[in-house]
């Protein structure tokens, strides 16, 4: 993971600046002793630079774009469920394997605790380098990955431990293998079971949470998004090249589509945001995890006390009154002649 304050060896146009002081203030921090960076010239204008770099990090979170923040959500340094896990969690114990056909690297499933909170967790990984990448399909899950989150959620039905669902997809795999195997009906059933399972369950997006990649382990009790995350059915590029055959008019689409979870929140599709550090998770993935383990905290707190048809019943309506129904008045028959 990135460390705290350095933006890395890449950086998006918009983060130029950032990182241009960001280079300043190591070249600083190499050069003077730990003394020196204390209380020195040096220490004063490292101060100085910081303070700059914060303000134009501020100026720059401000106005960023739709788009922009898809960028952030995919950023290459942007702290992944792997990072996450010993941070966010005391003890973790992967579980692999579907029973049927497989185990779906894409989808990471296992018991954790959290405090005194024993849980589910379920969580999606994209890989870092190219191998990891190749072995996780780029975190877009097959069909056994999707049976193996079902299964070991039914498992935490049975044994009443909560669920949580880390979410970061680009969506499911569209290999013709995937569907072969049963891809869309893989996600209906999970969408179906998560609905009427007996447990609570706790969604965070950590990154991108796009069309049913994200819905077969979305359906739950709380739902949240990390500042920069979006939430969308399909990315805006494909969304471009659908309206009009040209996914370099992504921009467009992730400004018509709402998908960040500053929108996602005013349109009441999610709870809550869980705010990043200035300037991304990627600046400081520590701080980013004790936001998402305070949230998660919170919200199994809340749950896990409420009786399981009082749960079922507010999980019902919460997905129940999503989005708008507008009914016209019918129109009055001429009775004339």
């Amino acid at each position: 993971m990135a460390k705290k304050g350095k933006q890395g060896p890449f950086a998006y146009e918009f983060e130029q600046p950032v990182r241009e002081l960001d280079d300043q203030i190591e070249q600083l921090r190499q050069g003077a002793s730990q003394e020196e960076q204390q209380q020195s010239p040096t220490a004063e204008r490292i101060r100085e630079l910081e303070k700059r770099r914060d303000e134009l990090l501020g100026q720059i979170v401000a106005g960023l774009t739709p788009y922009q923040r898809v960028k952030l959500a995919r950023h290459p340094l942007r702290p992944q469920s792997l990072d996450y896990i010993p941070s966010v969690f005391d003890e973790f114990i992967e579980l692999h394997g579907d029973r049927r056909f497989g185990d779906d690297k894409a989808i990471l499933t296992g018991l954790a605790r959290l405090d005194e909170h024993r849980l589910m967790l379920i969580a999606q990984q994209k890989g870092r380098d190219t191998r990891e990448k190749m072995e996780r399909n780029f975190g877009m899950p097959n069909p056994e990955g999707y049976r193996k989150a079902l299964a070991k959620m039914c498992c935490a039905e049975k044994f009443r431990l909560p669920v949580v669902s880390l979410i970061d997809t680009p969506g499911a795999a569209p290999a013709v293998e995937a569907e072969e195997r049963g891809q869309a009906m893989a996600i209906a059933e999970n969408i179906f079971r998560m609905c009427r399972l007996r447990t609570p369950i706790v969604i965070v997006v950590t990154g991108e949470g796009c069309s049913g990649g994200a819905l077969g382990v979305g359906v739950g009790d709380r739902f949240a998004m990390l500042e920069n995350a979006y939430y969308a059915v399909i990315t805006p590029e494909g969304c471009a090249a659908i309206l009009w055959r040209d996914a370099e008019k992504a921009d467009m689409a992730a400004a018509a589509m709402k998908l960040t979870a500053q929108e996602m929140l005013g349109l009441g599709i999610i709870d809550e945001i869980i705010q990043e550090p200035l300037g991304g998770a990627h600046r400081d993935p520590e701080q980013a995890a004790g936001s998402i383990r305070a949230y998660l905290k919170r919200a199994l707190d809340e749950l896990v006390p409420v009786p399981v048809d009082e749960l079922l019943e507010k999980r019902h309506h919460r997905y129940r009154v999503l989005g708008t129904h507008v009914s016209s008045p019918a129109p009055q028959q001429d009775t004339a002649g």
